[in-house]
């Protein structure tokens, strides 16, 4: 009897384990492209506009989708707040650059999207 009752709490874990890591590996990618609706900019800038800080752009840089962020400026996580309101910026960093929002891909540093306020 004993047996048959550790066999099942065997799989039990077994197949918990298998969708955790399945789960784990279903979590959203940050892209170099991103397309927001305008509500969805709306909302982006009024949460992040808040909390950050307006750096300025450096000589030469101009901020455009596709651009590689330079080391100059500082790239931020994004805060909660935003990716509550628009869960599709959650994998992304950021940064305001001269008034704009630039949202980032954080594993290559290049422009997914930029909002202007």
């Amino acid at each position: 009897m004993k047996q048959p009752m550790a066999l099942a709490l065997g799989a039990a874990l077994l197949i918990s384990g298998v969708t955790a890591a399945a789960a784990a590996g279903m979590a959203p990618k940050a892209s170099d492209s991103l397309n927001l609706s305008a509500a969805q900019q709306k909302t982006a800038w009024n949460d992040i506009n808040k909390t950050a800080s307006n750096q300025t752009a450096p000589s030469g840089f101009t901020a455009m989708k596709g651009q590689t962020v330079p080391s100059a400026l500082k790239i931020e996580p994004m805060p909660r707040t935003a990716v509550g309101a628009v869960p599709a910026l959650r994998p992304y960093d950021f940064a305001i650059v001269s008034g704009k929002l630039l949202i980032v891909n954080p594993s290559d540093k290049k422009i997914a999207e930029v909002i202007s306020g």
